[in-house]
């Protein structure tokens, strides 16, 4: 039962950030004057576990909490790429490690209501250092290496403020049988 669209407005063009305000007629009939979407690049991240059964966080300043955050890597995927190339990249980019296994453990969409997008959620294990970190020119990045288990109560307690990453989270040790 999708909605017809009458007409769109565009409110903000940009490659990360585009606004559109919509008119739209239900099934029903009844007329929506003004629907307000965010259309955002899919996302990726993954729970990236090394050869030494660590677990890769990253550590962030976040300025819309104005909070430097533990996370977990990630990022957008780019056009005419697969989020599994993207997490792929993204993990080399954010940790300098390449991974023997990923395993996509999921897909959730952040907010529906406003955003048209997905994260795809992966578990990545096998992790090997093979180069430094290639950060984006507006990314700060601390790497932190933690243990499973410490991820788990990380997460029990919630002290994970990113709910795409605490979905991730959830399914990859799920995944693991850690939950």
């Amino acid at each position: 039962m999708k909605w017809k669209v009458l007409s769109s407005e565009y409110l903000s063009r940009h490659p990360y950030f585009t606004a559109r305000k919509d008119k739209c007629q239900t099934p029903e009939g009844k007329i929506i004057e003004e629907y307000f979407v965010v259309e955002l690049p899919a996302t990726v991240c993954a729970v990236a576990i090394t050869e030494q059964n660590e677990v890769l966080m990253v550590r962030q300043y976040r300025h819309p909490l104005q909070e430097t955050i533990l996370e977990i890597p990630g990022g957008f995927v780019d056009e005419n790429e697969t989020p599994a190339a993207a997490i792929q990249r993204e993990l080399k980019e954010e940790t300098g490690y390449e991974f023997s296994s990923i395993t996509q453990v999921g897909r959730v969409s952040a907010n529906p209501g406003v955003l048209e997008n997905y994260t795809y959620l992966f578990l990545a294990e096998g992790g090997k250092r093979t180069s430094v970190q290639k950060l984006d020119e507006n990314e700060e990045l601390q790497l932190e290496k933690i243990s499973v288990e410490e991820l788990k109560m990380l997460f029990l307690e919630n002290k994970i403020v990113q709910a795409l990453h605490s979905n991730c989270i959830y399914y990859a040790l799920k995944e693991k049988g850690v939950l």
